[in-house]
């Protein structure tokens, strides 16, 4: 008869069945891990063997490649070569100097080709601009000439109306007194300035920049400009558009380097240079070479900065020469 078991030796049964069945499962883990180890460091130690094996036979085919060409490794012949080869004189130094300087050569070549490429771009952009200038300028100058012409009519009747009357003398010195009264004080300033000082172009180059009120695009720049720019490259020769005497030279403010010459009552000033040739108190004629062009002071670019004043009054130079 079966014998009828408990409710505690159930348990303990089952319990036995998990522990044996569970350590069975933990031993078949470790084997299948043992087995994966021992198989990955037998492939690593085969590998080992593999590599040895090539470079033993390597230097086995070495040697015997040696010994097979002996005769012609120690050769007279062979030996002499060699020799040759070690008794050149290898200057590496210059070597690495004559590699240097063409590098820097080609390098030095495309920057120079970049700055062609914005110098051609910013000469494009200043004849845009002078063109505008120009024009603008022509219609300003009939605009004025218009207006010269209507008021020269006015007085000129006016003084016929005066000789008719009897009122003028005979020589025409108040005639000509009324003229300047009517005249504006540059108009005035010019023709004094005309009539006692010859000017010449003091160089050759692009306006960029007229006499009068402007609208900048930098703040740096004034809006009110008492001079004519005139753009050139940078080491242009400036020439003296007068003679006279050399009152300033100075290196300080806006200007940059720049000079002042004097000649009766008229000033001119050359400003913005690279260097300057003449010193203060020199005397200078007409056409010497007193500076170069630059880009000194408050400048967005290589020009000359060409100023005239009557009496520290300023004028357009624009109209006393044509430049």
């Amino acid at each position: 008869m079966e014998r009828i078991m408990s409710v505690e030796e159930k348990i303990r049964r089952a319990e036995e069945i998990y522990k044996r069945r569970r350590g069975e499962n933990i031993n078949k883990q470790a084997t299948v891990n043992i087995n994966t180890n021992d198989t990955s460091n037998k492939d690593i130690r085969l590998l080992k063997k593999m590599v040895m094996q090539i470079i033993i036979c390597i230097l086995i085919y070495l040697v015997i490649y040696i010994v097979n060409n002996s005769q012609f490794i120690f050769s007279e012949d062979f030996i002499k070569k060699v020799n040759e080869i070690l008794s050149y004189d290898t200057n590496f130094v210059e070597i690495y100097e004559n590699c240097k300087n063409y590098i820097t050569g080609i390098i030095s070549n495309l920057k120079n080709n970049e700055e062609d490429a914005e110098n051609q771009n910013i000469n494009q952009d200043m004849n845009n601009e002078n063109n505008q200038a120009l024009n603008s300028e022509d219609t300003n100058s009939q605009n004025v000439a218009n207006s010269n012409g209507e008021s020269q009519n006015s007085i000129e009747g006016q003084n016929a109306n005066s000789l008719a009357i009897g009122g003028a003398s005979g020589d025409g010195t108040d005639i000509v007194e009324e003229n300047q009264d009517n005249l504006s004080q540059e108009e005035q300033d010019l023709q004094n300035i005309k009539a006692t000082t010859t000017f010449i172009k003091p160089i050759e180059g692009v306006i960029t920049s007229s006499f009068g009120v402007r609208d900048p695009t930098s703040p740096n720049v004034p809006k009110n400009h008492t001079g004519t720019d005139i753009a050139a490259a940078i080491g242009t020769k400036i020439k003296s558009a007068t003679e006279g005497e050399v009152v300033l030279a100075s290196e300080e403010g806006d200007y940059g380097k720049h000079l002042k010459i004097q000649i009766g009552e008229v000033s001119i000033i050359y400003a913005h240079c690279n260097a300057l040739y003449v010193n203060q108190g020199d005397k200078v004629v007409q056409g010497q070479e007193i500076a170069e062009v630059g880009s000194t002071g408050n400048s967005t670019g290589p020009h000359l900065h060409f100023e005239v004043r009557y009496k520290e009054r300023v004028v357009d130079p624009q109209k006393i020469l044509d430049l």
